[in-house]
């Protein structure tokens, strides 16, 4: 297995209180591990615009497998934060890093 930073983008399209975005980080905080915070990398970047950037680490055989459990991960965050789909649409995820322990 190799460990890979998946960055998922997505837009907010109303405003989500600073409660809500603690949520968030906390369901995901497992995932923000090793690799993704040597690079200094932000768990949960939101933007004046709403737009917003997630950047989790997930293990998984290759890139395809790492990019859709990625995307499954942050959707049902996002949903148990009480965020809908619609609230929160998600751009096309993108692998940022990895480490394959070579």
């Amino acid at each position: 297995m190799t460990s890979f930073v998946i960055t998922v983008p997505g837009t907010f399209v109303s405003d989500v209180a600073d409660a809500v975005r603690c949520d968030i980080e906390r369901k995901l905080a497992s995932r923000h591990t090793e690799v993704s915070e040597s690079e200094g990398l932000r768990l949960l970047a939101v933007n004046n615009d709403g737009t917003f950037s997630i950047r989790l680490e997930v293990e998984a055989p290759d890139k395809y497998e790492a990019e859709l459990d990625a995307m499954g991960i942050v959707t049902a965050a996002l949903k148990e934060a009480g965020i809908s789909e619609s609230d929160a649409p998600l751009g096309p995820s993108a692998v940022t890093g990895i480490d394959s322990g070579l």
